[in-house]
């Protein structure tokens, strides 16, 4: 790859090489520490001589702009001046919504690797040592090869049919949804998904019913496309239909496990919403995150299958059930979205990588996946039960532990009078990841309590990080 230096005419080439070099130095476009080609090098490339390039280099060096290094090469130096001030936000046309932007809030964003703590019990993580390594690695290559053959073009916006059959297949055997290939948008992630649904279906100022308590994304998503976003009360059954307020055009909701208090659905409620949204004529997304780790109870028939009149917009994801990183999600569109759905999408990003849809589509063919459900199922299991213990033993004073039945991650309460904010800061400060439920709370007027994941801390853990717990609710009581 050849340097971008431009020269004009025949005079002062020295000046105008150190000049643009100067330039590209001191606005980032060359980076600090990066290397520049050698003098005769980059002398056949301007078609000058290599004494030019080198008078050039020597400014450039009296500047303390480029370094060299024997035997080694000629460097951008590591220490620069201060570039220049950016133009201020203020003075930016759009500066408003930049301002609005900057403003949003980012909740349960996962830390990155320097900043974890030792033990983390935050939602949606999962153990590094569960992913199924060399089954992945397997058919990535597969992916790769498939991948050559549609080399140079786009892939088609809804996914390829390979993994939109795969999906419909482990959609229908292990959630009982009930679709065909011809039904489903792969997505990058569950988030996009929703984005879909929403950008094809809300105009500004457009009702929008979700639960309260509900996952804090969604809301913020549905909020940035300007819906008017009504906090809806969640009981024991769910959500309570009968609070979904007239003129509604969108309802949010986590039947199959209550996001983040973990109640499933009612029966009775799931045909009393589909009632509701027929009334209004107004779409159902129903975010099924995790249902494939249950542990107590019988599954319960998902909306989309009950779905008689084309109201229920269902979205899956695989961030939970294989790994976040993959960001592959999908929905499951009811007959008068579907196009719409896949036009948005490929407006929005084209296609979702054909490589990761290709690998995974033969991760599910091979028997892989269910397979690592199972396993993981297991180990999810034991470190619940093991949670669940400490909760109602020596824990049990100051915690209580809403009903877990599913997934990887439980709602606990505070018994006693404590700011939830303040147990989770102590808490960080003796290396243990708790998280308050605030975030998932529209109003400010709500129980205080935990959201404790369980997902990516290992079993051997639990103990070891609930004790610090106890050591911080001690002090906080005492």
């Amino acid at each position: 790859m050849e340097l971008h230096v431009v020269i004009e005419g025949t005079r002062g080439l020295a000046d105008q090489i150190h000049g643009q070099l100067r330039d590209a130095i001191r606005s980032g476009r060359l980076a600090a520490g990066q290397q520049l080609p050698p003098s005769r090098l980059l002398a056949d490339q301007l078609g000058v001589s290599r004494k030019t390039v080198a008078q050039a280099y020597s400014k450039l060096t009296l500047d303390r702009l480029i370094v060299s290094q024997v035997g080694a090469g000629t460097f951008v130096a590591s220490r620069l001046p201060q570039r220049s001030r950016p133009l201020a936000q203020e003075d930016l046309a759009g500066s408003a919504v930049a301002r609005h932007w900057q403003g949003v809030e980012t909740p349960l964003r996962h830390p990155v690797p320097e900043a974890r703590l030792r033990y983390e019990f935050i939602a949606g993580a999962v153990s590094r040592r569960l992913f199924p390594e060399a089954e992945w690695r397997q058919c990535a290559l597969h992916g790769l090869r498939r991948s050559a053959a549609l080399r140079g073009f786009y892939a088609e916006p809804e996914g390829l049919i390979e993994l939109r059959e795969a999906v419909s297949r482990h959609a229908g055997f292990s959630r009982g949804v009930d679709c065909r290939a011809d039904d489903l948008v792969i997505t990058s992630g569950a988030q996009q998904a929703l984005d879909l649904v929403a950008r094809v279906l809300i105009v500004p100022g457009a009702i929008v019913a979700m639960e309260e308590p509900g996952y804090p994304l969604a809301r913020m998503l549905l909020e940035a496309q300007q819906a008017q976003v009504v906090p809806v009360p969640v009981d024991s059954e769910g959500l309570c239909v009968d609070q979904i307020p007239d003129g509604t055009r969108l309802i949010y909701t986590t039947p199959t496990h209550q996001f983040p208090l973990g109640m499933p659905m009612s029966a009775a409620r799931r045909q009393a919403l589909l009632a509701r949204a027929r009334e209004l004529g107004a779409i159902v997304v129903e975010d099924d995150y995790d249902s494939e780790f249950r542990y107590e109870g019988s599954a319960l028939e998902p909306l989309q299958t009950l779905d008689q009149w084309g109201l229920v917009a269902y979205i899956g994801t695989f961030s939970k059930s294989l790994s976040p990183e993959l960001r592959l999600g999908y929905a499951i569109a009811p007959p008068a979205l579907r196009t719409a759905l896949v036009n948005a999408k490929h407006l929005c990003d084209w296609h979702t990588p054909t490589m990761l849809q290709w690998a995974l589509a033969r991760f599910m063919a091979d028997g892989h996946l269910l397979k690592h459900i199972r396993r993981c199922h297991d180990v999810f299991s034991e470190r619940r039960e093991r949670l669940l213990a400490r909760l109602a033993g020596d824990l049990s004073p100051w915690l209580e532990p809403l009903p877990a039945i599913a997934g990887y991650h439980m709602a606990v309460m505070l018994r006693q009078p404590l700011d939830a904010l303040e147990v989770c800061q102590l808490s960080r400060r003796a290396e243990v990841g708790l998280y308050p439920l605030d975030d998932c709370y529209r109003n400010a007027d709500h129980v205080p309590g935990l959201l404790v994941g369980f997902g990516a801390i290992e079993v051997e853990d639990i103990d070891p990080a609930l004790d610090r717990v106890r050591t911080v609710l001690e002090q906080l009581t005492a």
